[in-house]
């Protein structure tokens, strides 16, 4: 008797708890899924997962995990190879896309579709950044930036203080022992934008703002909790500090050229004072900030990661490795004896290092996802965006299918000879009016560290089994630590 009634307690227990939890998971559906009608029914498939949270944990508990690409699978797994999944994500109801032809007309699309990044990352970036501006705000600043940044003027300029930063850099870590290979490149990258906008060389003030972005990145994909303790609470106080030491640098710039109007304009702070829309508008202090914190950011994370991972797959594969030398020591070879150092043209005729950095950002994907917003409901491939709804252009999907790249997991820079990559298909930079406006620049940096690698050094791993972590970015737990040997003396 007492049996049977424990198991009637059980069961209701049981029951109780299945139906709490079905209720509980359907609180966001009726929440931002009934408003909509008839039009719900055309929604993508998906769940919105639990109030408030979504699918965030999931989010999180795959990339904490040796398997980020357990998140997408999962949704493969329970709907189908659809390529567009209804989700609830950084606080909004969403919907992924993970297919080239639907991400190419979310990013090209302007029409339709404006930027839409979650509030906790605006906070941390800035709203009069380039993530968080209008349209026609975002062409006015790209057009100032753009030629500055990654015209071939200014790349041919920017070329021999690249070129003698990384032959400095590579012969002091030679020296160093024991270095994190990753950390000593984010501060050479770190050293070129900063010159690039502020014409700062100053070890003391570039560890320092290095250090700060250091926490504000780990703050972008975290969840937005602002409590002691948290990554984004940790991000919001770094980005305070970086806002009040750029304030300082834009007020000293400006004293500087009211007492001498005739001081020359030598970097990009200077244009950013200068520059003035159709009616004689220029930028605000805030719209300056924004800009310069979004840009020594996105200037030297990513150039940074993509030559570590570079320098790692060719290592690991001495075939690539020694045909990539090969082309580097020919070019050294043909030179004119009169000429010193790397000309950008030399650059440009990196073909094959070219599709050793094309294959390391396919690979990588260091932005692995962008956000966009539908300005009205969007149809595409037979499914509906609602207006308001983000839309997630999941990159680390497109670059790891297998349809489209055979291997994809697999370093191959023999992928791309003779491939022209469809629209939609290959997005590191990403597509359309808001490409990434530093993307030449970027490979420029990669492209002179690795021709000098090649030729001279070696990296020996200390760890080479270490385990990798996803978030912020992906990369070695140790930043792989381990040795620079020179291996020429040429």
């Amino acid at each position: 008797m007492e049996l049977g009634l424990s198991w009637v307690v059980f069961v209701g227990i049981f029951g109780v708890f299945v139906a709490l939890k079905w209720m509980l998971c359907s609180v966001n559906q009726w929440f931002y899924e009934i408003k909509l009608g008839d039009k719900r029914l055309s929604l993508p498939p998906g769940d919105l997962g639990w109030p408030l949270i979504g699918n965030m944990w999931s989010f999180l508990r795959a990339f904490k995990s040796s398997n980020p690409d357990s998140f997408i699978s999962t949704f493969v797994t329970r709907f189908g190879h659809t390529g567009m999944y209804k989700t609830f994500m950084f606080g909004s109801p969403s919907i992924i896309i993970t297919v080239p032809e639907a991400c190419r007309r979310v990013l090209t699309d302007d029409e339709a579709f404006k930027p839409g990044w979650p509030t906790s990352t605006l906070k941390l970036i800035g709203r009069k950044s380039f993530i968080g501006i209008s349209y026609d705000e975002h062409k006015r600043l790209r057009r100032l930036t753009a030629a500055p940044v990654n015209g071939h003027e200014a790349l041919s300029m920017y070329l021999r203080y690249i070129e003698d930063n990384v032959v400095s850099a590579l012969d002091k870590w030679a020296g160093m022992g024991e270095i994190e290979f990753l950390t000593e490149l984010r501060k050479l990258t770190f050293r070129i934008i900063m010159y690039i906008f502020l014409s700062s060389e100053s070890e003391q003030a570039m560890e320092a703002l290095e250090r700060e972005y250091t926490a504000l990145n780990y703050g972008v994909r975290a969840m937005a909790i602002n409590i002691p303790g948290f990554a984004y609470h940790k991000a919001l106080k770094a980005r305070k500090k970086l806002v009040a030491t750029f304030q300082s640098i834009v007020d000293e710039r400006r004293e500087r050229r009211r007492k001498n109007p005739t001081t020359p304009k030598k970097d990009m702070m200077d244009a950013l004072l200068d520059v003035e829309d159709e009616n004689g508008r220029r930028l605000n202090d805030e719209e300056i900030i924004d800009v310069l914190v979004m840009y020594l950011n996105a200037g030297h994370e990513s150039s940074g990661h993509i030559t570590m991972w570079a320098t790692l797959f060719l290592e690991k594969h001495p075939e690539f490795f020694q045909r990539a030398k090969a082309e580097q020591e020919a070019i050294v070879k043909n030179r004119p004896p009169t000429q010193k150092g790397l000309a950008l043209k030399e650059v440009r005729d990196m073909e094959y290092l070219s599709k050793v950095i094309d294959e390391t950002l396919r690979l990588v994907t260091f932005s692995f996802v962008v956000f966009r917003e539908a300005k009205a409901d969007v149809n595409i491939s037979g499914y509906t965006i609602p207006k308001g709804w983000k839309v997630l252009v999941w990159f680390r999907s497109v670059h790891l299918d297998p349809e489209i790249y055979p291997e994809p997991k697999e370093f191959n820079p023999l992928r791309w000879d003779g491939l022209t990559p469809k629209a939609g298909t290959y997005l590191p930079f990403g597509a359309g009016s808001r490409t990434c406006p530093g993307n030449d620049l970027a490979k420029l940096e990669i492209a002179v560290f690795l021709h000098y690698f090649l030729l001279n050094y070696k990296l020996e791993r200390l760890n080479p089994a270490c385990p990798l972590m996803y978030l912020p970015h992906s990369r070695p737990k140790d930043n792989c630590l381990g040795r620079i040997r020179r291996v020429s003396s040429s």
